[in-house]
């Protein structure tokens, strides 16, 4: 159990320079609450997915990244939309960090969901992903639930949230997840101790 700081690794979806789901994570690092740290991990490195890549072993990148997953008490995921699922990229990167399940750092692993889109704020992105989380064994909080409609009216070109009315909400979803992380690891510890 973490005594000290809650370190946070934070991941957007997309990779776009100006992606409203980058920019609800940088709005969640101005409202964040004391004790957590939010260190945003960018996905443009991340390989497509082979399995024979896995099997030769992992890329460097893929161990970096799997590193930083282990070392955080929790991820915060800004989820975007494409075509009524998850991005890609953002699959992708859910696939490497997976394999193998049983050594896999996604596993009982605190996490957060949000997400900014279209019409329903990439609602049916963060259901899917919840249905992801099951198999890879994430503890996904279940609320606050935090989808950001019409994100176009809400951030400006360089993806910064404009609509600042949404920052109460993104504070709410962060200072939640700060106790879901600590109920996840008291636990985590009590289940330790019992064995």
């Amino acid at each position: 159990m973490s005594s000290g700081e809650l370190q946070v690794l934070a991941i957007a979806g997309s990779l776009r320079r100006g992606s409203f789901n980058k920019g609800l994570i940088r709005a969640a690092q101005e409202v964040k609450p004391a004790g957590m740290n939010i260190e945003v991990y960018d996905l443009a490195p991340i390989p497509l997915y082979n399995e024979d890549l896995r099997i030769e072993g992992d890329p460097q990148v893929i161990r970096d990244f799997k590193e930083r997953i282990a070392a955080a008490d929790g991820l915060l995921l800004a989820v975007p939309e494409y075509n009524y699922s998850i991005a890609g990229v953002f699959k992708n990167a859910i696939d490497w960090a997976s394999r193998p399940p049983d050594t896999s750092p996604l596993r009982g692993k605190p996490v957060a969901v949000m997400g900014a889109g279209g019409r329903l704020g990439a609602a049916r992105a963060q259901y899917h992903l919840r249905q992801v989380a099951v198999f890879t064994k994430m503890f996904v909080m279940i609320g606050p639930e935090l989808m950001v409609p019409a994100a176009y009216e809400k951030f400006d070109q360089d993806g910064n949230l404009t609509d600042r009315s949404y920052l109460p909400r993104i504070a709410e979803l962060v200072a939640s997840f700060a106790s879901w992380i600590r109920f996840v690891q008291a636990g985590r510890a009590a289940v330790e101790v019992e064995s």
